[in-house]
């Protein structure tokens, strides 16, 4: 089974892809889709939809796991992401992948077994449990994996 993990953005979107293969979780890739600044957010907007449609052409993703969306003190900055998940959801919907969400406490929860890990702490672990030799980075790309093993953790 191949789950691809998002971590949704306007300006950078993180996705993880693993593959479940009976009790073992193979990481297959990892990275980040970047939209320019300069262009206008429609245009930013059907980047993230394109590539993320380019992302479950190429791995025919199972399953797709996104991080949930939680107002903070930015309400800009949440109202962009909200976008962004918008046309990732669509992709995905488009496609009829099933779509898990979850909020970053229980990804924290699912991969630390502390709803308050911090970034490093996070790195660290998806490091061990997928056996890389050294932190998945950018973060966005790590958030991206994070989220892939919550799903594989809580679906346990």
């Amino acid at each position: 089974m191949i789950i691809i993990g998002i971590d949704p953005g306007l300006a950078t979107v993180g996705f993880g892809v693993i593959q479940k293969s009976n009790e073992n979780i193979i990481p297959v890739s990892y990275g980040c889709i970047r939209t320019s600044a300069n262009k206008q957010t429609p245009e930013r907007l059907l980047d993230i939809y394109n590539e993320t449609n380019a992302l479950f052409e190429k791995y025919n993703p199972q399953t797709v796991a996104i991080e949930k969306l939680f107002f903070n003190k930015n309400v800009t900055s949440a109202m962009s992401v909200s976008e962004a998940r918008g046309v990732i959801l669509l992709a995905a919907q488009q496609k009829q992948i099933p779509i898990f969400e979850y909020t970053p406490s229980q990804i924290k929860q699912a991969i630390t077994g502390s709803g308050h890990a911090d970034k490093r702490q996070m790195q660290e672990m998806i490091k061990s449990l997928l056996g890389l030799d050294e932190l998945p980075r950018p973060d966005d790309a790590a958030d991206g994996l994070s989220i892939a093993l919550c799903h594989i953790h809580i679906m346990r």
